[in-house]
């Protein structure tokens, strides 16, 4: 499912306008990218938690040549699913 169709899907479920809807998913979107990029945690209660995650420096390989080369630390956006969601998807 892409964008396009999630936002016909919630636009038949609450009956609002795919306008309506894509303008909220992009707020939704927006907000939750500020607030990570801030190192802020977002939970959704039963969906799952937006956080970021610091990622060591380490040493690499290039795999054409296999000369090794230094991969920086860097802060990475992570998602954790919640007890419900994992629930769903192990049925």
């Amino acid at each position: 499912m892409n964008k396009e169709e999630l936002v016909k899907e919630i636009s038949k479920k609450t009956k609002l306008s795919q306008k309506s809807v894509s303008e909220i998913l992009n707020v939704t979107i927006e907000t939750i990218e500020k607030n990570v990029s801030k190192g802020q945690r977002v939970t959704l209660v039963g969906f799952g938690t937006f956080e970021s995650r610091k990622r060591a420096a380490r040493t690499g390989r290039n795999p054409q040549t296999g000369a090794e080369i230094k991969i920086p630390a860097k802060k990475v956006p992570a998602f954790s699913a919640g007890k419900k969601f994992k629930e769903l998807v192990q049925k």
